[in-house]
């Protein structure tokens, strides 16, 4: 039986799909600063917003993506102002994001399931007002890491030349921020806040062992993520396994083919080049001051 034809389905993969292009669109910037956990720690701070929406009776996701983005441009401006260091702010947003959100979890009247819902994903939940949020939310995200992809290379690689050569560093730096709080807000329904980390790096991990230029390997990234997504979605419809788990360890799986490949690549070149005869060293001219007897 084809389980593609239900709608639940379908929503599932449709956002499944979107996600998996606009996250490693962003993430390669995030690995660019070496920022790659910077997700998870954004990822516990949604939690906290999950929390808050459950004990008001609001909407999850939208105060998850308010407290996402109120996070995420804290901890830039910490960073940029240089008041601490970026994994200290980085361990503070784990530890109270996640303390907080357990905590307003369990004040409110949300079962255990609700909560798990948005820790791992939960897509096949998803309904159509979520998977507009999806859309909207994601297709910006994606045109504007592409449109902006010169500026925000310029600014990931070298930030002090970005500055001298005019552009709007801190603008940039809040771009990338609130991006990467809304990413993660709306992965949360198709990998989890524990997951999408991995949906962000491990493409783009993946491509730089192919690929030499920034331009290619997002291209790369964007593929591998779009793979990892659908196949995922796939597995998960077949062999009824946690979708977001099953994205990731597609991502992972991939990441380990592609390496072994490359390595047995690397190894056969090694091992087919000819071997010639020794070349003698050339003997040096002694220096003038040192005497050499006949």
């Amino acid at each position: 039986m084809d389980l593609f034809q239900y709608d639940f389905m379908l929503r599932a993969l449709v956002g499944a799909l979107v996600i998996g292009l606009a996250a490693p669109a962003l993430g390669i910037y995030l690995v660019q600063r070496r920022l790659a956990l910077i997700g998870d720690g954004i990822g516990h701070v949604a939690l906290t917003g999950v929390g808050a929406g459950l004990l008001l009776n609001r909407s999850p996701v939208l105060v998850a993506v308010l407290a996402a983005t109120l996070g995420a441009i804290v901890i830039e401006l910490v960073r940029a102002r240089g008041r601490t260091s970026g994994d200290l702010a980085l361990a503070l947003l784990f530890y109270g994001g996640i303390a907080g959100g357990v905590m307003l979890v369990g004040l409110s009247d949300a079962s255990s399931a609700s909560l798990n819902a948005y820790l791992f994903g939960s897509l096949i939940t998803t309904s159509a007002a979520d998977l507009v949020t999806i859309l909207v939310l994601g297709l910006v995200i994606l045109v504007a890491m592409l449109a902006l992809r010169p500026a925000l290379f310029a600014v990931c690689h070298d930030e002090e030349y970005a500055r001298v050569s005019g552009l709007p560093v801190r603008a940039l730096n809040l771009l990338l921020a609130v991006a990467t709080a809304v990413t993660v807000t709306i992965a949360m329904r198709a990998v989890g806040v524990l997951l999408i980390s991995a949906l962000m790096v491990v493409p783009v991990a993946t491509a730089q062992q192919v690929t030499r230029g920034f331009r290619s390997t997002m291209a790369a990234a964007m593929a591998l993520g779009l793979f990892a997504a659908g196949a995922g979605i796939w597995v998960a419809a077949t062999a009824d396994t946690a979708p977001g788990a099953s994205v990731v360890l597609l991502a992972i799986a991939s990441f380990l083919v592609v390496a072994l490949v490359t390595a047995g690549r690397r190894a056969l070149r090694r091992w087919s080049r000819p071997v010639g005869p020794p070349v003698a060293e050339p003997v040096a001219d002694p220096p003038e001051h040192e005497v050499v007897l006949g």
